[in-house]
């Protein structure tokens, strides 16, 4: 299953900083090719700010331009992060190109 109520946001900060909470839960990395990465974090908002801070961590990956997040309890997000893993198999994931799913 995909991110819950998902739809596209900008990877920028501004966008990050209105519209991701500083909650425990799962988020998604992705550009037009599909998902690049999916991460679980305490700290949804101040996770993608590191990222975009840190912009060549996923370059070999595909430069991500949008996010996506779900909250979830520390307790299930790490279950949640696997789950939509094996949906999409995002390269930064260690998953291959050929076989990425567009959302």
């Amino acid at each position: 299953m995909p991110f819950r109520n998902c739809f596209a946001r900008t990877f920028k900060a501004a966008v990050v900083l209105r519209e991701a909470p500083p909650y425990s839960g799962v988020y998604g990395l992705s550009n037009a090719l599909g998902w690049i990465y999916v991460g679980e974090t305490d700290d949804i908002q101040a996770q993608l700010l590191d990222l975009l801070k840190e912009p060549r961590t996923f370059a070999a990956n595909g430069v991500p331009t949008g996010f996506s997040f779900e909250l979830s309890s520390p307790n299930e997000r790490v279950a949640r992060q696997r789950q939509i893993v094996l949906e999409f198999d995002p390269p930064g994931n260690g998953g291959s190109r050929s076989t990425r799913k567009e959302y």
